[in-house]
């Protein structure tokens, strides 16, 4: 029934450029790719010779999960690539691969436009016109350089807007340690800061000689002057220096920036090497694991370069093992400013590169093979036990749990914790403060979540709660769920909910008086336990954090323009709320902060008629 309906929608695709979206049974999006032509790409996902002969285990996996799919035709295959990656990023498919934001890797960042430029650390590159340098990972620390660099150069790093036509009183501890120049208070000219910058941006670009000869001379003085501390801290940072010098590839031109992307896979797994080449060096090495679905390498590369430099500086070349059919729109993409090339290599220093990335990628792969099965099976494989075991009518790839916290049923409060393809999403964690309910009613104060979520389902404004789940976990036993499922199916018979109870582990479902013991120790049951200990300690930390609030909390917290210092002053003063009540007006414009307006106005507060 299912492959005739799909037979037929495949007749219907047209031979046009385009990005097609799969889906399971419940309407989940599951895969999202792009096409130079629709009908010949989508078609192979169902070509009984592909699948014997060219499907890998995980495109075998996904296509044994299409109930569904849709298509958008695109004017071009640039809108495609764009499109294409604005659905990866919107629906978060578990079929493709997916970078994620605490995944953006430091820059150091010199601002040339500022008249004493400083030293920053930051994660994302905007296009303000600045000097970036790096990413840094893999053994070459951000913050390791900037203080190499202060060792050296003596330059700033602090916030400070530096104005010479009014100097600082005084210098920062920095300038003590012959950290800074102390710009602030004119110790050097602009003309003299300047040169020092070309210096660190010289050092930047590649060349270390110049810094580790400056650290050693002064690794020689600090020693002289019997600082020992200090000479091996330098003698630290001299080390460094020579382990990234040792880092050069020969024949590599120190002008070019070079970013190398190479993809493995045995059929089963995937993976991906990413070296960064600057100053004709290898400054960073990154070896990942994919999970993604694609249909050749060149794809999986494709969707990885179009996240990645979404927050990443865009080199002059840009490496890959694998032919990328749409090489030059995504140059254009990425770069819309400045001419980039995306090709593979065949001779030279080029091919070299490609080849130490992939063999950083075949190696990856060798050694994570077992860990990534098992990331499988924690998360998909997790999914698809539960929807077996619990009889659902959909995997759950979005799965929300609920807890309640409070104290004698004060301070009551609940949390919503997110699993989504089977791991845990921070980001879309929600907390609420419970309103209509008095004194410890955990059943009341579940329906009032639920109706609350499922108006902001509805009203769709929030990130997080304008997902649809499909799955809700209630922390609690048969009388919970039977409460809070009422509510739900009043208003959604596209959700299923579910109850975890804590005693025995026992999960019931709605119109079943017995429970279903899930077997102990499977990845099924451990991602309930993961979701509702994780709900229940969300909620025990807002309800503490709203519990020290209020009893913290004073009446003056509640008069217009009285902050925390003159609080503080106030209570100094009068030392209890009855003595400031007590006080006169007059009392009150005596205390330091407190004007004659405002003492009027505290004076108000307290003794309104």
């Amino acid at each position: 029934m299912v492959m005739s309906m799909l037979k037929q929608k495949l007749s219907t695709l047209p031979n046009k450029s385009g990005v097609y979206v799969m889906k399971d049974i419940g309407g989940n999006v599951i895969y999202v790719g792009k096409a130079k032509n629709l009908k010949n790409r989508v078609s192979q996902y169902f070509n009984k010779k592909t699948a014997i002969d060219g499907y890998t285990f995980k495109v075998k996996t996904m296509v044994d999960k299409i109930y569904d799919f849709e298509y958008f035709i695109t004017l071009s295959e640039m809108d495609a690539l764009a499109l294409e990656n604005t659905l990866i990023k919107k629906h978060q498919p578990f079929f493709n691969i997916l970078l994620k934001d605490s995944k953006t890797f430091p820059y150091i960042k010199i601002d040339t436009k500022n008249n004493f430029p400083k030293l920053e650390i930051v994660r994302k590159v905007k296009k303000d016109g600045a000097k970036y340098f790096g990413p840094y990972f893999a053994g070459i620390r951000a913050r390791e350089l900037v203080n190499i660099i202060n060792n050296a150069f003596e330059v700033r790093t602090c916030s400070l807007k530096i104005r010479p036509e009014k100097p600082a009183k005084r210098e920062c501890l920095n300038y003590s340690l012959g950290l800074c120049s102390a710009p602030c208070t004119n110790r050097i000219t602009e003309e003299d800061y300047k040169k020092i910058i070309a210096k660190i941006i010289d050092f930047l670009n590649g060349n270390d000689s110049v810094v580790i000869k400056l650290l050693e001379e002064k690794m020689k003085r600090y020693a002289e002057n019997e600082n020992f501390e200090k000479a091996l801290e330098l003698r630290e940072d001299i080390k460094m220096l020579q382990k990234l010098s040792m880092r050069v590839v020969a024949e590599v031109p120190q002008s070019l920036e070079i970013d190398v992307f190479a993809y493995a896979t045995n059929n089963a797994s995937g993976a991906i090497s990413h070296l960064v080449v600057r100053g004709g060096k290898i400054v960073s090495v990154q070896n990942l694991s994919t999970i993604d679905a694609s249909l050749s390498g060149g794809e999986v590369l494709t969707s990885y370069i179009m996240q990645y430099y979404e927050h990443s500086v865009v080199p002059k070349i840009i490496l890959v093992s694998e032919n990328l059919e749409s090489a030059e729109e995504i140059a254009k993409i990425i770069s819309p400013e400045r001419n980039v090339e995306i090709k593979t290599a065949e001779r030279g220093y080029k091919k070299r590169l490609l080849e130490m990335a992939k063999n950083n990628a075949e190696e990856h792969l060798e050694k994570s093979a077992s860990i990534e099965k098992s990331k499988f099976d924690k998360t998909i494989g997790a999914m698809q036990n539960l929807q077996k075991c619990l009889n659902l009518k959909t995997m759950p790839k979005r799965i929300e749990c609920y807890d309640i916290s409070n104290t004698q049923g004060t301070n009551s409060v609940a949390s919503m914790v997110v699993a989504i393809n089977g791991e845990i999403a921070k980001k879309h964690y929600r907390k609420f403060k419970i309103k209509t309910v008095e004194g410890p009613n955990d059943f009341a104060s579940l329906k009032e979540v639920l109706e609350r979520r499922l108006f902001e389902l509805e009203r769709a404004e929030d990130e997080s709660f304008s997902e649809k789940p499909n799955l809700i976990l209630i922390d609690g036993g048969k009388g919970q769920l039977s409460e809070t499922s009422k509510v739900l199916f009043a208003k959604r018979d596209d959700i299923e909910i579910i109850s975890l109870a804590e005693k025995f582990d026992e999960v019931f479902v709605p119109n079943k008086s017995m429970p279903i013991m899930l077997k102990r120790g499977s990845v099924e049951l451990k991602l309930l336990q993961n979701l509702r200990d994780e709900a229940h300690r969300f909620a025990i930390t807002f309800h503490r954090a709203l519990r020290t609030k209020n009893q913290t909390k004073s009446p003056l917290d509640e008069i217009k323009g009285i902050g925390a210092v003159k609080k503080k002053a106030l209570v100094r003063q009068f030392k209890t709320i009855e003595g400031i009540k007590s006080a006169s007006v007059e009392e009150l414009a005596l205390v330091k902060g407190i004007d004659p307006s405002l003492a009027q106005k505290i004076f108000e507060f307290f003794n309104k008629k």
